[in-house]
């Protein structure tokens, strides 16, 4: 029997416990790290918000010692990263929790790849470049979205050269996720829609991605469908638990998908948008999405049709291209009706800026996996289109 490489598939994933007043485990979890002295990665808001002091408060309860850091902004700067490993190496930290969303726990990671093995941040962009392992990882995400507690992605900004940078490893994915739904409510109804939107696009991504398979496939068209049915309704019902327990465990399942599948041409186009002008990654993907599967369309419209159907539009007897046409329009009326109603000329994306999005975003990693292979013109061209 031949045997080839191309045909086998890996999926790997941190343990999860989801639910409501998961949060309050982080101390539990840190007990059985044998952890003495953890640092806590933050921000201001989610320490306004008040999810930060629950979890310092169930680390006290527990016994364990912690600091906590919140110079984390929107997009994570390599400085932040480097400031934060410096207070984890001079407390004598020996675990690392992240609260809050892709920024903190993307930071909290880059602490982590830092703090064991050595450099600088910046050093381990690509594809299994860190060779130590992490002090233990406990990640409790506040958005609904970014999947960063679940994923072998670390996004960092390197703000010299205005370029947000992708580290991609196994070895960055947390030893637990405490995933909690309650932490999405503080949220407010803009970023509610902005990440629930980018789990969709983490879903749709990863189910044309090249390097998808059987095993992501099924959490890929699980959240797709999950979105579907609950992201119109969050927006007149913001304070219901159910609706937002299901557009968590969305994410969740999007992000399982992603993190094995990989992603494509929208967040490879994204991250260079978020590099140079610092726009917040769940309003690019939104920008940027139907314009992207309206460029891949043609490279797999048995993918797409099963998307279509999977969001609930009867595809039956509709020609491909009338289908990409339908997909289009579904895709764009669902996130105006979110509310998300710009384009990337109303966040101040210029035609002049287009040259160096473009030549960023074709060297990065996600674009690798895109269905259909692009070139800089190309990029260009669904630039152009959404502005």
């Amino acid at each position: 029997m031949s045997f080839s490489l191309n045909h086998l598939r890996k999926f790997v994933a941190p343990e999860i416990i989801f639910g409501n007043g998961s949060r309050k485990l982080a101390g539990q979890y840190c007990k059985n790290f044998h952890t003495k002295k953890a640092i806590i990665v933050t921000d201001e808001g989610i320490i306004k918000a008040g999810w930060t002091r629950e979890v310092e408060n169930s680390l006290s309860a527990a016994g364990i010692e912690f600091v906590t850091y919140s110079g984390v902004t929107p997009n994570p700067r390599a400085t932040e990263v480097m400031t934060g490993a410096q207070l984890y190496l001079a407390e004598g930290c020996d675990a690392i929790i992240a609260v809050g969303g892709g920024s903190p726990l993307d930071c909290a990671k880059g602490i982590g790849i830092v703090i064991s093995n050595g450099g600088h941040i910046l050093e381990y962009e690509g594809v299994d470049r860190i060779q130590e392992p992490l002090p233990p990882m406990v990640f409790i995400p506040t958005t609904a979205g970014t999947s960063a507690d679940l994923s072998q992605f670390c996004m960092i900004v390197n703000r010299e050269q205005l370029i947000k940078i992708a580290i991609i490893s196994k070895i960055v994915i947390p030893d637990v996720a405490l995933i909690d739904p309650e932490t999405t409510t503080t949220m407010d109804p803009y970023l509610t829609s902005c990440t629930g939107i980018d789990a969709l696009v983490h879903a749709i991504e990863a189910y044309v991605s090249i390097a998808s398979s059987g095993m992501t496939d099924i959490h890929a068209l699980a959240a797709i469908k999950l979105l579907s049915v609950n992201l119109p309704k969050i927006k007149a019902r913001p304070m219901d638990l159910v609706v937002r327990e299901n557009i968590m465990l969305a994410s969740m399942e999007a992000g399982l998908a992603f993190s094995n599948a990989v992603l494509g041409a929208v967040h490879a186009m994204s991250h260079s948008l978020g590099g140079l002008l610092d726009l917040p990654h769940g309003e690019c993907n939104s920008l940027l999405l139907e314009h992207v599967i309206n460029y891949n369309f043609d490279s797999a419209p048995e993918r797409f049709r099963v998307i279509a159907d999977t969001m609930g539009i009867d595809s039956r007897g509709m020609l491909p291209n009338e289908l990409k046409g339908t997909l289009f329009r579904h895709v764009k009326d669902l996130r105006n009706q979110l509310g998300i109603s710009k384009s990337l000329g109303l966040v101040n994306v210029t035609k002049a800026d287009i040259p160096h999005l473009a030549m960023k975003a074709i060297n990065d990693a996600c674009i690798v996996t895109n269905p259909r292979e692009a070139n800089r013109r190309d990029l260009e061209v669904i630039y152009e289109e959404a502005l």
